[in-house]
C-alpha cells in the first residue's frame, strides 16, 4: 500500500511551506509513529530537507511524503487528513492498523 494526503492536508502544507519561505521541491513531510502516548504510539509528522537512506518516499497532490520502514508498519495505507471546524483545527490520521485510538485522536494502538 501507501502513505497519502488527502486534498485538504496537501493544500495545508503547502500553505505552510509558503508562510514559512519553503520550497515544495527541496522539502519532505514526514510521517511517523513512534512508541508513548496513552495509546502505546504516537503520530509523528514533520517537515524535513533531507531523506534517510532507508526511507520509503511516496507522492501526494504533489507532497513528497516518507517514512521509516519502522514507522511503515504500523502506518502502511494511512491517510492524512486536515480538518478545520467548530472545535478543532488541525491534522487527522485516518489509520486502518490501528486497532484504537485515544480520545485525543494522537495516539494509537495497533
Amino acid at each position: 500500500m501507501a502513505l497519502a494526503l488527502t486534498e485538504r492536508a496537501a493544500q495545508e502544507v503547502k500553505t505552510i511551506l509558503q508562510q514559512q519561505d519553503l520550497s515544495l521541491d527541496s522539502i519532505y513531510l514526514r510521517l511517523g509513529a513512534k512508541g508513548g502516548g496513552c495509546s502505546g504510539f504516537t503520530y509523528a509528522l514533520d517537515l524535513v530537507d533531507n531523506k534517510g537512506e532507508h526511507d520509503q518516499e511516496y507522492v501526494s497532490h504533489d507532497i513528497r511524503v516518507i517514512c521509516d520502514p519502522k514507522s511503515l508498519i504500523y502506518l502502511d495505507g494511512t491517510t492524512l487528513d486536515f480538518k478545520d471546524e467548530l472545535m478543532g483545527r488541525g491534522f487527522v490520521f485516518d489509520n486502518p492498523n490501528a486497532s484504537g485510538t485515544c480520545g485525543c485522536g494522537n495516539s494509537f494502538c495497533a
